[in-house]
């Protein structure tokens, strides 16, 4: 909870206002999921963070970023609400350390895999994780288009192909 700020900040400086999580919903989401944020630090200071609940849903409807209550730590998927790096770390390979080592917490609890939501331009930056676009996402969150995206751990090739 002693992050909220820093977290708000960098979703803040990462999303446009009307996508970024706030302040007040950062705090309900910590109380609910804490142990599903992973935070990076830089000299001390936040610098970049992933976070998300766990669900049972294999898409991630509006109504998972407005209650962080429906957090089942049971569920089947890790969810991906926000990865997000300040602007001037970024091109660092923050991004997608924080993205690797949120697919291993889900590979290590058993989950079933990965849902997140993009914009289209970011795709290919997820395809490269594994995830495979399932098409234009039911969520308007925003007001953008997203897309849903999934990395189904039962749909990759066998280790040491």
């Amino acid at each position: 909870m002693a992050d909220a700020e820093s977290l708000s900040a960098v979703e803040s400086a990462s999303f446009p206002e009307a996508e970024a999580c706030g302040l007040e919903n950062f705090k309900k989401r910590l109380a609910a999921f804490a142990d599903y944020f992973l935070i990076l630090e830089e000299e001390g200071k936040v610098c970049g963070l992933i976070d998300g609940m766990v669900t049972d849903q294999q898409t991630i409807t509006d109504d998972l970023y407005e209650d962080a209550n429906l957090h089942n730590p049971k569920g089947a998927w890790q969810s991906v609400f926000g990865l997000a790096v300040l602007p001037q770390k970024r091109h660092r390979g923050y991004a997608s350390l924080l993205m690797m080592e949120m697919i291993e917490k889900a590979r290590a609890e058993n989950r079933r895999g990965v849902i997140l939501t993009c914009k289209e331009k970011l795709i290919p930056f997820y395809e490269q994780f594994g995830f495979v676009s399932h098409g234009l996402s039911a969520s308007v969150h925003g007001g953008a288009a997203w897309y849903d995206m999934v990395l189904d751990f039962a749909n990759e090739p066998p280790s040491g192909f």
